[in-house]
């Protein structure tokens, strides 16, 4: 083989690697960076973090959207999400919405349990299906999801920090501070 010819086989092999070494990563790729605060597979171990595993991906999607523009005030994750394409965005809830709804052992008041699922019955279930366990267009699964993490997003809904949905505010304006813990304890026991 002449010298012109190894020089280009050589040249034509680095270029093939090079292109594989930068394709896109996968979903499950761009998943594995949130496992450190939301769990493996989405399913978190810390009771602040919410779980994402099983989650609506329109809710995911329009989450870290508004993480990525700032409309949704964070500690890390408005950083973490503007490092993000939009694409991967869309991957990475394509990958969360398709795991197994991860189930929190947690303790929970029984009587807050029952009231709150006559109060999710008549308030919430338009919207939160299945007791909690769908996601109506971009609403979030509720089910499950551990209890404190419920409690402080609540809080800052009431603070007004967080902008709650107007569709979820309408319904949340005559509900007391206890029928909201109510709801929360009730979701927070589903399995």
């Amino acid at each position: 083989m002449s010298k012109k010819w190894s020089t280009l086989a050589i040249a034509l092999g680095a270029l093939a690697m090079s292109s594989a070494t930068f394709a896109a990563p996968s979903p499950e790729m761009l998943a594995n960076a949130c496992a450190g605060c939301h769990g493996t597979n989405g399913g978190s171990a810390g009771d602040t973090m919410p779980s994402l595993a099983a989650q609506s991906e329109a809710a995911f999607v329009d989450a870290m959207m508004k993480f990525k523009s700032g409309e949704r005030s964070s500690t890390i994750m408005g950083r973490l999400a503007k490092g993000y394409s939009d694409a991967d965005i869309k991957a990475m809830a394509g990958f969360f919405g398709k795991q197994k709804l991860h189930i929190a052992n947690q303790m929970v008041d029984k009587k807050k349990v029952a009231l709150g699922a006559k109060l999710q019955e008549k308030n919430c279930s338009r919207c939160h299906l299945e007791e909690g366990k769908e996601g109506k267009d971009d609403t979030p699964v509720m089910a499950a999801q551990w209890l404190p993490y419920m409690q402080i997003q609540m809080e800052l809904y009431a603070s007004g920090a967080r902008k709650m949905p107007d569709k979820m505010a309408e319904k949340v304006k005559a509900l007391s501070k206890d029928e909201l813990d109510a709801l929360n304890h009730f979701y927070a026991a589903k399995k």
